[in-house]
């Protein structure tokens, strides 16, 4: 076992707990709701979400992945992690998305039936991670204070002022578990300068929402400060159907479960939340900007994937994938991409608020 393995000394098995929610808007059209892009090759030759179930797959003291998605990507997820190495220990399908809180708690709940002091390392499926040993090395600083009852969450060094992410204040440091912190506040996701001014105190994280906790302490926990959540969440999984390949919570008591984020129900509430700060390469992807700046790009300052010529152009981000070839001339800093689905023509500085157009934009393609 390597130093770098986050079960180093271990008791118990570290269960990586997979969200793959998601409506897949923010890099429309290319990611969408059937496809959203966790089943994207974005950074490379494997998805998102393999990339994600690699992170653990092979080191010592992780279990095969738990994985919280929807009835509408069953296939697309069994398929993805199978063909990433990896046998998923259950994949849950949820009925209906009810936000992280209660996505979490399914898995939790199934844990706490077979070993409720077993940790969840709670991963988004469609994050970026440049440099995995450095998040490993993270989870091993986190794994003490996890195993005495406390919820970690890891905070991002921060590399710019960012008004895309919540942030996180670092507190006093944890006498008994060296490289642990207290969470001194958590901080919406806020304005320019507010972030810039954040930036500044050298005290604060971008919030990633990776967390490392035992199910016996997340359900304590949810009972205590969402027990609406708790409760609607027991319930479908005392009458989930289990065929052997999937786990089908009750979708009546799912129905009941608050949509409610894992942060508003429980993180800014507990007094027992701590952080790990780490410095691993992590982006969200949640941009076209975001990706632009994440990957290779040419002489130009441009990235071209597909059909595509950007000619005398620069800064520009062009992709062509399934749709019409696409010719650029002089243009500066925009986003163009081609797809079967959609065409999407915009300024690189507007990747924010691409959102309300994608929206819009399905719903016509819809006919609603």
């Amino acid at each position: 076992m390597s130093e770098n393995d986050a079960a180093n000394g271990a008791e118990a098995l570290i269960y990586p707990i997979i969200l793959s929610g998601g409506a897949g808007t923010r890099l429309w059209p290319l990611s969408r709701p059937e496809t959203p892009k966790q089943f994207l090759t974005l950074l490379g030759p494997a998805t998102m979400m393999q990339e994600t179930v690699a992170r653990t797959t092979g080191r010592a003291g992780f279990a095969p992945p738990l994985v919280v998605s929807g009835e509408r990507h069953v296939a697309l997820v069994a398929r993805q992690i199978r063909e990433a190495g990896s046998e998923p220990a259950a994949i849950f399908l949820e009925p209906e998305g009810r936000n992280t809180a209660g996505a979490i708690a399914l898995a939790a709940y199934w844990l706490a039936g077979r070993d409720a002091e077993a940790l969840m390392l709670v991963m988004p499926s469609d994050h970026a991670i440049a440099d995995v040993e450095s998040f490993h090395r993270a989870i091993a600083i986190a794994c003490p204070a996890a195993r005495s009852g406390r919820l970690v969450t890891f905070g991002i060094r921060p590399t710019h002022a960012e008004t895309g992410y919540g942030y996180i204040e670092v507190g006093d440091a944890v006498a008994d578990v060296p490289g642990v912190h207290h969470v001194a506040a958590f901080v919406e996701k806020p304005p320019l300068e507010t972030a810039r001014d954040l930036i500044g105190t050298g005290r604060h994280c971008w919030n990633g929402g990776i967390f490392l906790f035992s199910a016996r302490a997340y359900i304590a926990e949810l009972e205590r400060l969402a027990p609406e959540v708790a409760d609607a969440c027991r319930a479908a999984m005392s009458g989930a159907r289990d065929d052997g390949a999937y786990i089908r919570p009750d979708a009546i008591a799912f129905g009941a479960c608050p949509s409610i984020s894992i942060d508003y129900a429980i993180m800014e509430k507990t007094g027992d939340a701590v952080v790990v700060p780490v410095d691993m390469g992590w982006s969200d992807v949640g941009s076209w900007e975001a990706l632009w700046t994440l990957r290779d790009r040419n002489g130009q300052d441009s990235i071209c994937d597909g059909a595509a010529i950007d000619m005398d152009g620069r800064g520009n981000l062009v992709i062509v994938d399934g749709g019409p070839p696409v010719g650029t001339m002089g243009m500066r800093d925009c986003v163009i991409v081609s797809t079967a689905a959609g065409v999407l023509v915009m300024p690189r500085e507007r990747s924010a608020d691409i959102r309300a157009l994608a929206e819009a934009m399905l719903k016509r393609t819809d006919g609603t």
